[in-house]
């Protein structure tokens, strides 16, 4: 693996059903089935949804879906659509066990012979406190990843106490439609190096189109660009940075200051190599969600990256 693929690989969950692209259902699981065919289909992740609008997904995809063949032989069996479901807050238990109990029953029938062949197997919620992560994480099995939201604006080192340890992850809004909904550096610091010190995973979600922080107009803020966030975080956890210098990183509005080699990325005079960011994404920083496939992929292919390495498999 290569340094530009140990980055990419499955970095962006497709959220193409929410702001500010907010495509009605059947152009965005259309969308989502031809990146899965494109070349950078190795950069894609999972597709989002409210479990609400879960029929509203099958009836869309049906005939997109790969089918599920009559054989035992795993080799054989079709890859997956992956689905990220957006549940109830976690202060809503009741609407939760709902929820879980409605992602069953699909995850039952897209299991079936001749069946569509795709898997919820991430969930994703807001929580505000320790308690509310604890009576959801009883409520899981196996077979689901949870990513809490925490507000940014807090001190969440109680909350990922709660799911230090355990099979779950923390969620961050990195951005939003306006100036308010965006962290400001010191904010997005504390999150990431709280998730280091509790060694739980997390993921992005919102304002993480471009590359490079850069001031955006249309929602009167800077916002953090994807390499700001996840070459930072992957910096961190491999200990090529320790915090002091994490907000550097972050607030790096340079597209020149990062550079991709083959076999290590760098900021500024700092180099990663790809066998420590694939450690990173694996262990630590998972993805980011956005609703655009397109934009971040064609605006790191304008910053020169080589984005072609991304389809050599090897």
């Amino acid at each position: 693996m290569n340094a530009i693929q140990a980055l990419l690989d499955e970095l962006v969950d497709y959220a193409g059903l929410f702001p500010p692209a907010r495509l009605e259902m059947e152009p965005a699981v259309r969308s989502f089935a031809a990146h899965r065919n494109g070349p950078l289909s190795r950069a894609l992740g999972r597709f989002v949804v409210p479990v609400s609008r879960l029929e509203e997904f099958e009836a869309a995809a049906g005939s997109l879906l790969p089918l599920v063949p009559e054989c035992d032989d795993e080799a054989q069996a079709p890859e997956l659509w992956g689905v990220s479901a957006l549940v109830a807050d976690a202060g809503d238990l009741d609407t939760v066990r709902t929820d879980l109990e409605t992602i069953e029953a699909f995850n039952d029938r897209h299991t079936e012979v001749g069946a569509g062949a795709a898997i919820i197997d991430t969930i994703e919620l807001k929580a505000s406190s320790g308690e509310e992560i604890d009576s959801v994480l009883d409520l899981l099995d196996d077979d689901l990843y949870p990513y809490f939201e925490l507000d940014h604006r807090s001190d969440v080192r109680g909350m990922l106490a709660a799911i230090a340890g355990l099979d779950g992850g923390a969620k961050v809004r990195t951005g939003g439609l306006e100036a308010a909904a965006h962290p400001t550096v010191e904010q997005l610091v504390h999150f990431i190096a709280s998730c280091r010190m509790a060694d739980v995973p997390f993921k992005a979600t919102a304002g993480l189109h471009h590359p490079v922080r850069s001031h955006r107009d249309s929602v009167g803020a800077k916002q953090f660009g994807f390499l700001n966030v996840f070459v930072g975080a992957a910096m961190l956890h491999s200990s090529r940075i320790d915090v002091k210098r994490l907000p550097d990183v972050l607030a790096e509005e340079d597209p020149g200051a990062f550079v991709c080699e083959a076999d290590r990325i760098l900021w500024r005079d700092v180099a990663i190599d790809a066998d420590a960011i694939a450690g990173a994404r694996t262990r630590f920083s998972h993805s980011f969600g956005s609703c655009s496939f397109d934009e971040p992929t064609d605006e790191l292919r304008g910053l020169d990256w080589p984005l072609t390495a991304m389809e050599d498999r090897s």
